[in-house]
């Protein structure tokens, strides 16, 4: 068992693992340790061989694996130390110090005695046991992130006749991608009475390749043994039950299951850092500094994005953080709560905590579509800001940037509320 003091310890190198690494490194931190559990950095985007990645960050159409190459290729010039095919296996704190138990096939079980410590493990797909379909358990069901790595890094077809539960981002593109490799894509279904993915993605993956989208449908049944031969659909009602009558049967010898994202955050767990019930990441201040001084989160690992890119920049505001933490060593200071109103799903942060850095990049997502929404910022009774945005759906996330002039009041208030209404 070997025992090492460094500075920074960063798990997880995808891309918002590098990009917190790297900014922290331009922030002069010194012996950065960067642990990833795979035999490579890159995370997920070495699967996502379509375009679309980079637009925001880097101004340019990018595919996944491109995109992290830039990010790999950076941290190559650095000093950062990697780690790969290395699982972070308990995470430790007490006081200022930090524990992180990391274990592999040349070191063994290391200690790494930490100032810092930045979580960004991503995220997992729901499996089907999570939706809880009935039926038989035969071959042929895939989550949609399964099947894009057999396709497109395994070199294999898994189905030919193909149905989609699920309008999440990965199952739009898994649609357009496995209609591209010659099978058959009867529709995609969708239990909410809108879709769960880009607007883009709907337009690109369905519309394009003339791939039904079956609104408000969901499957009721599995049948098959040794290979799923075929599901029944239904349509459900307004509480998303099945309405009786609406079954019908449809043959396929694949369902791929694109059914949502969960944080990988069972180290979160274990470290006892307090999580949103909500998103499943933890609760973080404007840092991204969680419930523990001097551990951060970010990406998927604290709230499931769309796009790469936030990620990226998110990343960047948690190792810059983690920096200036490893400077200072400062103490959290008074904060103020900020809490989900009507229309609001979530907001990342849930607290604004001193020292207050402005301007605050809010994050947070809609409960239900609408063509134009209000966003109100209310402290108590009194409404300190407001905008419009049009063309506001659950599965997009909003970001707006936010300064404030009243923080003493808020402060004293200890608590600001984020509403949207829907106006015409």
């Amino acid at each position: 068992m070997q025992k090492r003091k460094v500075d920074l310890v960063v798990i997880g190198g995808g891309p918002a693992g590098l990009a917190a690494a790297l900014a922290a490194d331009e922030e002069k931190v010194q012996n950065i340790v960067l642990i990833e559990r795979d035999i490579e950095l890159g995370g997920i985007l070495h699967q996502c061989i379509h375009n679309g990645f980079g637009l925001h960050y880097f101004g340019e159409e990018l595919t996944g694996p491109e995109y992290a190459q830039r990010f790999i290729d950076w941290v190559a010039e650095t000093k950062i130390e990697i780690k790969t095919n290395t699982m972070v296996l308990e995470i430790a704190a007490k006081g200022q110090e930090k524990w992180v138990y990391a274990v592999n096939r040349t070191d063994g079980m290391v200690i790494y005695q930490t100032k810092a410590v930045v979580l960004a493990m991503g995220c997992r797909e729901r499996t089907r046991e999570a939706i809880r379909i009935p039926g038989s358990r035969p071959a042929g069901i895939f989550t949609a992130g399964t099947v894009q790595r057999y396709i497109n890094i395994e070199g294999y077809l898994p189905g030919k006749k193909v149905l989609i539960l699920g309008s999440g981002d990965i199952g739009l593109i898994m649609a357009r991608r496995m209609t591209l490799e010659g099978s058959q894509v009867l529709g995609v279904l969708e239990i909410m009475p809108y879709s769960n993915g880009l607007t883009r993605n709907i337009v690109q993956c369905l519309e394009d390749y003339q791939i039904p989208l079956l609104l408000s449908h969901t499957v009721v049944q599995i049948h098959g043994f040794e290979r799923i031969e075929g599901v029944t659909i239904a349509r459900v009602d307004a509480n998303l039950v099945p309405i009786p009558g609406t079954e019908r049967y449809q043959a396929v010898d694949t369902l791929l299951l694109s059914v949502g994202l969960i944080p990988e955050n069972e180290l979160t767990r274990m470290a006892e850092i307090g999580l949103d019930k909500v998103t499943g990441g933890a609760l973080v201040n404007q840092n991204r500094e969680t419930s523990i001084p001097g551990i951060f989160a970010c990406g998927n690992v604290l709230q499931v994005h769309d796009l790469v890119d936030y990620v990226t920049e998110e990343a960047n505001l948690a190792g810059r953080a983690a920096a200036r933490y490893i400077d200072s060593q400062r103490v959290q200071g008074e904060q103020i709560e900020i809490s989900p109103g009507n229309n609001v799903r979530y907001v990342i942060p849930q607290k604004i905590q001193e020292p207050i850095t402005d301007p605050i990049d809010f994050y947070f997502r809609v409960t239900e579509p609408m063509s134009v929404g209000e966003i109100q910022f209310w402290v108590g009774k009194e409404e300190i800001y407001r905008t419009k945005k049009k063309f506001l759906k659950p599965a997009e996330m909003i970001r707006i940037t936010v300064s404030f002039t009243n923080w003493e009041k808020m402060i004293q208030v200890g608590k600001l509320s984020v509403v949207i209404k829907e106006v015409s």
